[in-house]
């Protein structure tokens, strides 16, 4: 193969789980807060020259600790995702855990004594040059620091929270790392399938009937555990929503709102422009079902390929699927297309399609070495490439901003989809641009459009499904049939009962509900999605001169409000459904055009 299908750890610390620099950087690492505990407890906000000299000092370590911490998280993480049953990395996960919460009680420190002080001694502080340039994150991190408890409670709370919001989080992984899917194939011999594996196959695989069987494998499978996954689930909400209540947070939207730097009015706008536009999806639902011989879609045929007469499934190896990303990403932007060649050529990816491996996919950076990680279990789809290019997206987000102070690299989820999202989108049209048949661009445009699909449907699901399911925790434990019920209704309203079989257990099987650090795991996406389109619409209007502004955008991801960001790099008002609806269009006419290519096969 020209490019190597597994990633390269042995770079950032030698050995895995059992590396000898890692050791030395988890000790260096005890040192460092020490030695920031020691600056930060000895600062007198009253004593500090007119250079706020301490305060910088202070800063400084907080960055290497920062980064540092991120490092050595991005590689144990990895270790552990490529071999589940790689026990010493769970351990190593455990220790870093600890470390960072630890770092989370000096910054709370930190933060009391930067709320305590005078409004006017404030305003002086961040307008010197060594804090102007961080100001938004240091005025975001006083006002979120007015609703903090007692040192003595917020430490207490991070250290609960090892095992609280953490613990089930790493529970739910240690579950999940012990499932295999049987599936039989056609000369009736039986395979034990990763999560991953049976996830890939149950959703692209052309056949109806492998579909068929491993969907009724996957729900008895989780359907199985269902108790396990209840508990899990309700144990990591309660424990939050507690947290919440200590605070005096009432509305358990208030924090993902204030994570993703957003308000409310701009979600639920974006919520009813996807309410108001989903006939076209519900109707190309329906003549998907028609292409494929069934009356409705079931679950698992929403992302089946669709395959007019003689055309076979398009087929992307690892090799090709890398070369077509960078050959696209050129015709948009040179910087984009050059970094995702280093990343290929110096194996940031983890693709390769095995067991042992854990669920999903990801991208996480790595801070100290300016590099990105990036792991996936890679089927040869068309529908994988546009997945590697969304997570090369993501790596060349965090790039671009790598010359930035830490504080304005910290980009919330919202705005990071929108980078993964751009560079999905950049692919998935190139794909059905390079179509050399009417029936290769229908497989195709159904490829692409299952995307858009995603991002109105299934996560409006899992959105009406969190709400719902916080509503009522707040009242008391829900029995795993509940959350089964939660969810089937989420799902059919969010189709608009367009399917003839929904997947309850979806709240199980599903990792991003079980998140410990990021609740409502959803809507950012969305955000990302429509959000991206506009950008992308741009750069379609203005050509190669956009890529700067597109990288002036990115770099401004961390240091601003969403709206604000909106205003300022598109003109955009994020609290007016026109934005929002622009986006849609967008995909609205990708669904015309499938329904009329494909009008012929269904008369």
């Amino acid at each position: 193969m020209k490019y190597n299908i597994k990633w390269d750890l042995e770079s950032i610390f030698p050995g895995g789980s059992s590396s000898p620099q890692l050791k030395e950087k988890l000790a260096l690492i005890r040192n460092q807060l020490d030695e920031l505990s020691s600056l930060t407890t000895k600062w007198d906000t009253e004593k500090d020259g007119p250079a706020f000299k301490e305060l910088a000092d202070i800063l400084l370590v907080q960055e290497k600790l920062t980064k540092g911490l991120s490092q050595v998280f991005t590689f144990v993480e990895a270790v552990q995702s490529a071999d589940v049953l790689d026990k010493q990395a769970g351990a190593l996960l455990g220790q870093v855990i600890e470390l960072s919460s630890a770092f989370s009680t000096l910054q709370i420190i930190l933060t009391k004594k930067m709320v305590a002080m005078p409004d006017n001694k404030w305003n002086e502080l961040v307008e010197l040059p060594a804090f102007k340039e961080i100001e938004f994150s240091l005025n975001e991190t006083r006002r979120h620091g007015k609703e903090l408890l007692s040192e003595t409670e917020e430490a207490l709370i991070n250290a609960l929270s090892i095992d609280g919001f953490q613990g089930w989080s790493d529970h739910y992984d240690s579950l999940v790392a012990t499932i295999e899917i049987p599936f039989e194939d056609g000369e009736g011999h039986i395979h034990q399938l990763s999560v991953g594996q049976a996830y890939n196959k149950m959703n692209t695989d052309p056949d109806a009937k492998v579909r068929e069987q491993l969907f009724k494998k996957w729900e008895e499978t989780w359907g199985s555990m269902a108790p396990l996954f209840s508990d899990t689930l309700n144990h990591l909400a309660g424990f939050r929503l507690a947290d919440y209540k200590a605070h005096g947070v009432k509305d358990f939207l208030k924090r993902p709102l204030e994570y993703n730097r957003m308000n409310q009015e701009t979600l639920d706008t974006m919520w009813k422009a996807v309410s108001d536009n989903k006939k076209p999806f519900v109707d190309y639902l329906n003549r998907k079902a028609q292409l494929l011989g069934k009356d409705k879609l079931s679950w698992q045929d929403t992302e089946a390929p669709v395959i007019i007469g003689n055309t076979s499934a398009k087929v992307y190896p690892y090799d090709d699927g890398a070369d077509f990303i960078v050959k696209n990403f050129r015709k948009f932007s040179g910087k984009m297309a050059n970094f995702a060649q280093y990343a290929f050529d110096h194996s940031w990816i983890e693709a390769e399609d095995r067991g042992g491996k854990r669920p999903g996919g990801y991208c996480s950076e790595l801070p100290e070495s300016k590099e990105s990680r990036i792991f996936m279990t890679y089927a040869e789809s068309p529908s994988e490439v546009s997945t590697l290019a969304h997570e090369l997206g993501h790596a060349f987000h965090s790039h671009v901003m790598t010359d930035l102070p830490t504080l304005n690299q910290q980009y919330a989820m919202n705005v990071a989809e929108t980078a993964s999202t751009f560079a999905e989108m950049i692919i998935a049209d190139a794909t059905v641009k390079e179509a050399t048949s009417k029936e290769e661009k229908i497989t195709l445009l159904d490829t692409k459009i299952q995307n858009a699909l995603a991002m109105f449907l299934n996560i409006h699901a899992r959105f009406l499904f969190e709400t719902r399911f916080y509503n009522e925790r707040q009242n008391g434990i829900l029995t795993e049939d509940r959350l089964g019920e939660l969810m089937e209704e989420a799902q059919k309203e969010a189709y608009q009962d367009s399917l003839s079989e929904y997947h309850p257990h979806f709240w199980a099987s599903k990792l991003h509900f079980f998140i410990a650090d990021v609740p409502f795991y959803n809507f950012p996406y969305t955000f990302g999605y429509l959000f991206s389109l506009g950008i992308y619409a741009r750069s379609l209007e203005e050509g190669a001169g956009f890529e700067d502004k597109y990288i002036a955008l990115l770099r401004d991801t961390a240091s601003m409000s969403t709206e604000d960001l909106a205003k300022k790099h598109l003109n955009a008002d994020l609290t007016k459904p026109d934005f929002w609806e622009a986006g849609i269009a967008i995909m609205k006419n990708d669904v015309d055009t499938f329904m009329s290519l494909t009008e012929e096969y269904v008369k």
